[in-house]
């Protein structure tokens, strides 16, 4: 997860270790299943860009054991401190404006990132540069644009207070410069910087236990800025929260798209 000025969603905030876990639970399965098709293994060089968390990077550095390097960076690495030994090696970085922390990597990662950067062409090329001939990238992001609502069954005033307060968050985030239509651009994008072989799938979780949490942390952080901006009222999100910990909502998270290539 990346930090910048306005982003919504930022890593000090009290929830965002329950956003980042949750986002954990719904989709390192997707992002692993991927890298191991990669071959990733012993030996590897590896970025991951604003890895905010330590899931990934933890599972990286036992795949390239101690041979192999893990580069986490973000601009704010207070949730990547457990994973701070080696192999990892844990950097500030701001992969929009700063330089690459190395151009031999075999794999570069970055999830749910670019979305949300002013300038995610220049962090695209970045990361394409940092990789060696041969070396793979994979970008994941979401797409809520694509599938906008939280509860796809609106048949009751629950679930249309579940979709006002979700449409609420996006407004937010497209305020703040967030490209909700980002993810489905990411494999003509991998094309345009010079990648081969470009791929991509989407995942679209449907009723999970973690869709619910990742929910429940999401309203939690963006309280305040959806009463601010009058989009929802106090009562809006208290019962929305309660009907969330009730269990009785199917909700949905937005699709995450992975799109991944080779540098020739």
């Amino acid at each position: 997860m990346v930090r910048i000025d306005g982003y919504l969603l930022g890593n000090r905030q009290t929830e965002a270790g329950e956003h980042g876990d949750a986002l954990g639970s719904l989709f390192d399965s997707t992002t692993f299943r991927h890298l191991e098709g990669f071959g990733i293994g012993p030996g590897w060089q590896c970025w991951e860009v604003g890895a905010g968390g330590t899931s990934v990077v933890s599972w990286l550095a036992k795949k390239v054991g101690p041979t192999g390097r893990v580069v986490a960076t973000d601009l704010d690495t207070s949730g990547l401190t457990p994973a701070a030994r080696p192999p990892v090696e844990v950097r500030v970085h701001d992969v929009g404006a700063d330089e690459p922390p190395g151009e031999d990597f075999d794999l570069v990662h970055a999830r749910v990132v670019l979305s949300h950067l002013p300038d995610h062409e220049r962090a695209l090329r970045s990361m394409v540069e940092a990789l060696r001939p041969g070396g793979r990238l994979l970008v994941e992001d979401v797409d809520p644009a694509l599938q906008p609502l939280l509860c796809l069954d609106e048949y009751g005033p629950e679930q249309q207070l579940a979709n006002r307060l979700r449409r609420g968050v996006h407004t937010l985030l497209a305020d703040r410069g967030a490209d909700l239509s980002y993810g489905r651009r990411l494999p003509r994008l991998l094309r345009e910087a010079g990648l081969r072989r470009v791929a991509a799938d989407a995942y679209f979780p449907v009723a999970s236990p973690a869709c619910a949490a990742l929910e429940s942390a999401t309203i939690r952080e963006t309280r305040d800025d959806l009463v601010t901006a009058g989009l929802a009222t106090d009562q809006d999100i208290d019962r929305h929260l309660a009907n969330v910990n009730a269990g009785g909502l199917d909700l949905a998270a937005a699709p995450m798209i992975s799109a991944w290539g080779r540098k020739a």
